[in-house]
């Protein structure tokens, strides 16, 4: 703990105050330009990784990196989505899963959730993940390798459900969102992107937002 206290002395002592004029801006107001999504996992710090500054991302995290259905819970992340997209009008949305995730493990080894209850009922919402996995992934042995392929289509499923919410369909529509999937890898720095047209991760430079709503071309009346 007192390091953490420490470190708000050394943060008000130094940072702050070469910054003094960043932050008397940012008390009239916000406009971050992506909604990031990602794990609560302590490994994982969005702006380090993204090198920007307060103000610049609206984050959002829990175990897993994990977005409801919508309407299936009104909670916390709901609520979050909604109010990035329909009032800070962010314009992309990155959902970011990351390698040797506790959360995918626990999914892919349901024996480990045993007396973590909340922990086992949050996952259902990850069960589509799991079912993939365990359906389409059976010639991937490999520990490593079958924690990757969960991480990576958690990541894909996510992404799903962040559609169903109506804020983040309309402004798809409207062309005025863009996803992105990212998996982030401890050990190395590097940081994948989910390229639609590849159907794979690739390095995040060259990959493409994934596309928004298709909408149908109606008749002329």
């Amino acid at each position: 703990m007192q390091k953490l206290v420490d470190g708000i002395h050394q943060f008000q002592t130094t940072i702050f105050s070469n910054q003094r004029e960043l932050f008397e801006r940012l008390a009239q107001g916000q406009q971050p330009l992506a909604l990031f999504i990602t794990c609560s996992d302590s490994r994982i710090d969005p702006s380090l990784l993204t090198q920007t500054e307060p103000g610049e991302l609206f984050i959002m995290r829990n175990a897993g990196n994990i977005v409801p259905a919508y309407g299936t819970i009104f909670g916390g992340e709901a609520a979050t989505i909604e109010f990035a997209v329909s009032v800070l009008n962010v314009k992309d949305i990155i959902l970011c899963g990351h390698s040797h995730c506790g959360a995918m493990s626990g999914l892919l080894h349901p024996e480990k959730l045993e007396g973590l209850p909340a922990v086992k009922q949050w996952l259902t919402h990850a069960e589509s993940t799991g079912r993939i996995i365990h359906e389409n992934y059976q010639h991937i042995t490999d520990e490593t390798a079958r924690l990757t392929a969960t991480v990576e289509e958690n990541v894909l499923v996510q992404l799903e459900n962040l559609r169903t919410h109506p804020s983040v369909a309309a402004a798809l529509a409207r062309g005025e969102l863009k996803l992105h999937g990212w998996v982030y890898k401890f050990e190395t720095g590097q940081v994948f992107g989910y390229d639609a047209a590849e159907n794979q991760f690739v390095p995040v430079e060259n990959a493409k937002a994934l596309p928004g709503r298709v909408t149908a071309q109606l008749p002329a009346i």
